[in-house]
């Protein structure tokens, strides 16, 4: 859970290569559907790309990213949105998993500057939000062409329970590392639950913990009521999504901290258990 920020030179290649598989991967899927809604004469593109500039601009003014960040969140607005058009969008609880976010960062900012571990004032980097919403962007993506060409309910359910998965763990992740450098105390290493100073990698706290928890269940709650989701979908949901946070600790406490996974990685690679124990569970029910 802990750190947010920092982050390491050495493995700066890993957050790079996150950039390198995403964003390539949701334009070349935005061009597509823009060509789709061009020959059809649908206006959905035209939706999706109101819809992303001014959540890219909103996230800018807002100084919650830079930039090239803002640009980044905005183009995986606009995959989120073309895969749920319409009023029912996923952007609802993509939304609230950023103020979320945006709030619990803010907070006690004070007491974190002090302790060297407050997000940076100029907001994340692009790497960040690919790290945080990268795998809620892939799983817009059709895996293979029977999905592309003749799209099911049974996989148009994965790939949504997927993508709520792992916003709610990225809101969980980020609520829970923040909230518990303020108001946690002395952290606990997950793999020895022994006393650690803030800001340690694998470090957990039990109102962080607490606060996770219920950041994951608004969002959950948020996406099953909007695209929607039913209440053993839900569940399924929030279960991976907790798995997911505490995946994310115990990849910091033993990658992280060896110098192995740098802070991206680790965010990238526990949403995406979340979303594949999602997509997976439901699976293996139907």
């Amino acid at each position: 859970m802990y750190p947010k920020n920092r982050q390491s030179s050495p493995l700066q290649w890993q957050s790079q290569l996150l950039l390198l598989i995403v964003v390539p991967a949701c334009c070349i899927w935005i061009f597509l559907q823009a060509s789709r809604a061009w020959t059809f004469h649908s206006p959905v593109f035209i939706q999706a790309a109101g819809i992303s500039i001014a959540f890219g601009l909103t996230v800018w003014l807002l100084r919650a990213a830079t930039g090239a960040a803002a640009m980044t969140g905005a183009l995986i607005a606009a995959c989120l949105y073309l895969r749920t058009p319409g009023w029912r969008t996923a952007l609802i609880p993509l939304g609230l998993m950023l103020i979320l976010a945006l709030a619990a960062t803010r907070a006690g900012r004070a007491h974190k500057e002090s302790l060297g571990i407050a997000e940076a004032k100029r907001g994340r980097v692009p790497s960040q939000v690919v790290a945080n919403l990268g795998i809620a962007a892939l799983t817009t993506l059709p895996l293979t062409a029977n999905q592309l060409f003749s799209p099911s309910a049974h996989s148009a359910l994965l790939s949504i329970a997927a993508l709520s998965a792992a916003l709610a763990e990225a809101a969980a992740d980020t609520v829970s590392s923040e909230l518990g450098q303020v108001f946690g105390g002395m952290p606990r290493l997950l793999t020895t639950l022994k006393p650690v100073p803030v800001g340690t990698d694998g470090g957990i706290t039990f109102a962080g913990t607490v606060a996770g928890c219920i950041a994951a269940a608004l969002v959950t709650a948020v996406a099953a009521l909007t695209l929607p989701l039913s209440v053993r979908t839900g569940c399924v949901v929030f279960s991976s999504a907790i798995f997911g946070l505490f995946f994310d600790s115990w990849l910091g406490a033993v990658f992280e901290r060896r110098g192995w996974l740098n802070n991206d990685a680790v965010n990238f690679l526990s949403t995406l258990a979340s979303a594949s124990i999602a997509a997976a569970l439901l699976a293996r029910s139907h």
